[in-house]
């Protein structure tokens, strides 16, 4: 078995150079791209989001939501567009420029600090956490980018409460040349 190549044969220096100088960059926003949810938590969604996954808990029709519903509140509509502060969205249009315009979701990281309940309002930001590579992996080189957003909940006494975090994980990367002799899917 060889060695793994060194990161200087898997990107130019000066790609790799401006990819991670932009990384740190972007990184020192820290939580950016604050955005409200566009409704208040309430029990039809709750009702919605537990028929979709096929659950029946009682604890969940009285006024709390599940706690892996936090990103349900803060997603984007239909036609959403991200903030031009948005860490992750401005380090994956560094990486596109860069050559790398392939990506791959590897992994998410939940934690909960507390359940939500009908009639609270949530705000999410998101932060730039870590830009690792380059990688050489299946799927081709890149950088694995991670990025962490946090849930609040504000209160009339003008404090605000983490509620939840997550660290999303994704590969952005060059694909790999496909050879003549691969089977093209039917």
């Amino acid at each position: 078995m060889s060695a793994p190549a060194p990161q200087q044969e898997l990107v130019p220096a000066d790609v790799h150079a401006h990819v991670m100088a932009e990384a740190e960059r972007i990184k020192a926003w820290g939580e950016a791209a604050e955005r409200r949810a566009r409704d208040d938590v309430n029990q039809p969604t709750i009702n919605n989001w537990l028929e979709a996954m096929g659950l029946d808990n009682p604890r969940f029709k009285a006024g709390e939501a599940p706690p892996s519903m936090a990103q349900v509140w803060t997603m984007y509509g239909l036609g959403g567009k991200p903030a031009d502060d948005d860490p992750l969205h401005s380090m994956m249009r560094v990486l596109t420029d860069a050559g790398f315009t392939a990506v791959l979701g590897t992994n998410c990281e939940q934690s909960y600090d507390r359940y939500l309940t009908v009639g609270e309002q949530v705000r999410v930001t998101t932060a730039l956490d870590s830009v690792v590579g380059p990688k050489a992996t299946g799927m081709g080189v890149g950088y694995f980018v991670t990025s962490r957003n946090t849930w609040y909940v504000d209160h009339p006494d003008g404090t605000s409460e983490r509620v939840a975090t997550m660290l999303f994980r994704v590969l952005k990367f060059v694909p790999k040349a496909r050879s003549k002799d691969a089977e093209v899917p039917a």
